[in-house]
């Protein structure tokens, strides 16, 4: 099998491509050949060092492909089955031992690139709109890198959900993909006040919710946008994380709600992962969502592909394919 491996942390060049032995499935785990893999921010940040990992260290942890073989004890998933994952470290590969309980099936309709592309970003968008903050119809929210692989999948849910959406982007051209999704309000960032247009798109109310994936550069803003006892919503920190601060803040913005949530918490049973997933590629299969692929990188410009994604220069998932 063919890997991305990485001996240290720091820049993307501390990935390399090896040549491994193709491994065996242990109990409870399935052998799966790779169609895709999904690279994420949290790859970025374990590479970058960021979030601790042991070393050597394999990155990716999304993907989809066909299962090739089975370990003991493993009932429900068979060879040949397609299935797609987003809890599976070293998906950075050829080949990637995936935990049996960890694999959802793939509908045949929908595409291997897709399904990778949806997994772990779609299942986000999911708890998030479904469960961390359940929209409702005629609420308003926030939503962040609009244009983003999660931003795009969080506005489709948003709006199918009766709420009111305001993305923010940094150029024209993502903006237009954020109106195409369905955002109600566009601000590019870079040009003006997102919470002076909450405030003008809500009455001066504030939104229910802010969805931010940015972290440092937003983040105080994105209180000032909120309504009283509106949620923060903080699932990233792609500018870096967020300072400390006087929780005394929350009091002071109309007693405030701050929640840092993570998907492992939000699929924490194998039936909250199979109901989400069934969610997702419902929708996706009855074209009630559509699922951007922005780029896509041969497994040996891992590095390249990290550099896009940091850049923020791209719109969508990007893919590495092995």
């Amino acid at each position: 099998m063919r890997a991305i491996r990485a001996a240290q942390t720091g820049d993307p060049e501390v990935m390399k491509v090896e040549e491994l032995p193709t491994p065996a499935p242990g109990p409870g785990e399935v052998l799966v050949r790779v169609e895709a893999a999904g690279v994420n921010f949290i790859d970025i940040y374990q590479r970058s060092g960021a979030y601790k990992v042991p070393l050597p260290f394999a990155p990716g942890l999304e993907g989809a492909g066909i299962v090739e073989a089975v370990g003991e004890g493993v009932r429900d998933v068979a060879p040949g089955l397609r299935v797609a994952w987003c809890a599976a470290p070293g998906s950075y590969a050829s080949h990637v031992r995936v935990p049996a309980e960890k694999a959802v099936p793939v509908p045949a309709s929908i595409d291997g690139r897709i399904a990778a592309a949806a997994m772990l970003q779609g299942l986000t968008a999911h708890y998030l709109t479904h469960t961390t903050y359940p929209l409702r119809p005629g609420d308003t929210c926030v939503i962040h890198a609009g244009a983003g692989g999660v931003g795009l999948l969080l506005t489709q849910m948003a709006k199918a959900a009766g709420a009111r959406v305001i993305a923010t982007v940094s150029t024209e051209a993502k903006a237009e993909l954020s109106r195409g999704a369905g955002a109600d309000v566009v601000v590019l960032y870079t040009r003006d006040d997102f919470v002076a247009a909450t405030h003008a798109a809500t009455g001066g109310r504030g939104a229910q919710v802010v969805y931010d994936s940015v972290g440092q550069t937003t983040f105080d803003a994105g209180l000032r946008a909120l309504a009283p006892r509106g949620v923060m919503v903080l699932y990233g920190q792609s500018s870096g994380p967020v300072p400390p601060f006087d929780p005394q803040r929350l009091a002071a913005g109309g007693s405030l709600f701050l929640t840092r949530p993570t998907l492992v918490h939000f699929t924490r049973t194998r039936e909250e992962l199979l109901g989400r997933s069934r969610d997702l590629f419902g929708w996706i299969e009855g074209r009630a969502l559509s699922v951007r692929i922005g780029a896509t990188f041969p497994l040996a410009e891992a590095a390249a592909a990290h550099r896009a994604l940091a850049s923020r220069a791209t719109t969508g998932k990007v893919l590495l394919l092995p």
